[in-house]
């Protein structure tokens, strides 16, 4: 049975969800959590790695196994009886033999939480990065609409990402926006794939256009300069989400 498994996650006291020989990841608790339950340790497979720090609402899994000895429903509440607090499984069900949770998505939808306030809230600190100066949410809009579709986005690229190396960099951006809730604004990208840190620095950037700095304008030219060194900073990890994986199940 392949079974397909969406986790929600804190993200702060992990070295992402790939296992590393760096620090304590999600994946290797999960699987933990599978030993426990099933007596067995299955290789899964993730829909992303995501980096150190970042949090998950809905990130997909997959894992073949035929242990399995109880109703594929229960399967969420077994396993959180040995996850930590930090780590849940939220839902169970079969899929296709051939099913594998990152090769099989279609598209990932990703939000990074940005709190624009002077006063940071002791709420919401670990999960936002806070900019005190109030940020022109919709020039943030209307440049980030000049993301999406399908570019090299060598510009968004951190420096070590395997797939510059390799010259891999194109991506198609199917949705991209800011929306303001008050004292939060929120940038939010859907895609069919993304670059190493491509969300924290398209992030960083947007909030280079709402201080003013840069200009809706620039994003095309930005772009087709392929230089990484003329977009934003790449903000902290604490404010990104991974909020949703499209499959055609």
């Amino acid at each position: 049975m392949n079974i397909l498994v969406t986790l929600a996650y804190d993200g702060t006291n992990y070295c992402g969800f790939q296992v590393q020989p760096n620090g304590t990841s999600v994946a290797a608790v999960f699987q933990n959590a599978l030993q426990a339950v099933l007596g067995a340790r299955p290789d899964i497979k993730g829909c992303s790695r995501t980096d150190a720090g970042v949090h998950a609402r809905a990130f997909a899994l997959n894992f073949h196994t035929e242990g399995l000895r109880m109703p594929l429903q229960r399967l969420p509440l077994a396993l959180n009886s040995h996850l930590p607090p930090d780590i849940r499984a939220l839902s169970a069900r079969a899929v296709p033999e051939d099913f594998h949770a990152r090769y099989s998505a279609h598209t990932k939808t990703y939000c990074y939480r940005i709190q624009n306030c002077a006063v940071d809230s002791p709420f919401e600190s670990r999960y936002m990065y806070r900019i005190p100066r109030r940020l022109d949410d919709a020039a943030m809009d209307k440049a980030a609409a000049a993301f999406a579709g399908t570019h090299d986005f060598s510009a968004l690229c951190a420096a070590g990402s395997s797939a510059a190396a390799h010259g891999d960099t194109v991506r198609t951006i199917t949705a991209c926006s800011v929306q303001r809730r008050g004292d939060e604004v929120d940038v939010w990208v859907t895609a069919d794939g993304y670059l190493y840190n491509m969300v924290r620095i398209l992030a960083g950037t947007l909030c280079e256009v709402g201080a003013g700095r840069m200009r809706a304008e620039d994003i095309p030219a930005l772009l087709a300069s392929r230089d990484r060194k003329q977009a934003g900073p790449t903000l902290p990890a604490k404010g990104l989400f991974l909020e949703h994986v499209e499959y055609e199940l």
